[in-house]
């Protein structure tokens, strides 16, 4: 098992040595900072960015935004998920309303939300409604894969609701939970920064990433961009190790 994982990580780091390969083969090919800045000259953006006396708040409020979008889409996602879960009416008048929010193109609501809300609160609408139907859709899914008969067979034993919630339903979709907002974060994450490239709040990478657009400073975009890779990875990493301690029966 170490070998195989020892293994994965060399692919892992191959793949990376590859990636900036084929970056500092196409700088070097396009021969211009302006248009694909070198590896080296993006690694120096990057600390810059770093050295900036407000970085911690253009982070700190793209984050900040990024938690309170999902907290919001969570809380409604498991209110709504779990009812329409165990009721196939409810199930079936909410599934239209996911299919449209999921089907709706990020940009269209930003533009809508531009018209309705504060630039500080269009990313958090944006990364609520980006959220809410992943992590609804795998509450349902897991509620529908729970087996049937643990449920007939608690109600022969007449155990009670709360202990039939806590042993079977939790478990059950606690797997399910965690899929859906790994994919919710990985898209949500973009799609705030989207909204604060076109709401353009005072403090957020996406606020800054446009600001460098706008003065053709491709390596600052391109280490705003890292810098958004790096968090996204973090949050991940945050979410596995969590399922790792709650999905225990999984190990």
């Amino acid at each position: 098992m170490k070998i195989f994982t020892t293994n994965n990580k060399f692919y892992t780091f191959l793949s990376v040595v590859f990636l900036l390969a084929l970056w500092k083969a196409g700088a070097e090919l396009m021969d211009s900072e302006l248009i694909l800045p070198s590896p080296g000259k993006t690694i120096l953006a990057v600390w810059e960015l770093f050295t900036q006396a407000d970085f911690l708040s253009i982070i700190g409020s793209t984050v900040i935004r990024g938690i309170i979008g999902f907290f919001i889409s969570f809380i409604l996602a498991m209110s709504l998920g779990i009812f329409a879960g165990i009721n196939q009416k409810f199930n079936a008048f909410l599934q239209p309303i996911l299919v449209t929010i999921r089907s709706t193109p990020v940009i269209s609501l930003i533009l809508l939300a531009l018209i309705w809300f504060d630039v500080n609160k269009v990313p958090v609408f944006i990364a609520l409604l980006t959220m809410f139907p992943f992590i609804c859709t795998n509450i349902i899914e897991g509620i529908h894969n729970i087996d049937t008969d643990l449920i007939e067979m608690a109600d022969v034993y007449n155990i009670k609701t709360k202990r039939i919630i806590q042993e079977i339903y939790i478990p059950g979709i606690a797997p399910f939970i965690f899929s859906g907002i790994s994919s919710a974060m990985g898209f949500g994450w973009r799609a705030i920064i989207i909204g604060e490239v076109l709401s353009q709040p005072t403090y957020g990478i996406g606020t800054f990433m446009q600001n460098a657009q706008t003065y053709l400073l491709v390596d600052k975009v391109i280490a705003w961009t890292i810098i958004a890779i790096v968090l996204s990875y973090i949050f991940e990493k945050i979410i596995r190790l969590t399922e790792r301690q709650i999905v225990v029966w999984n190990k």
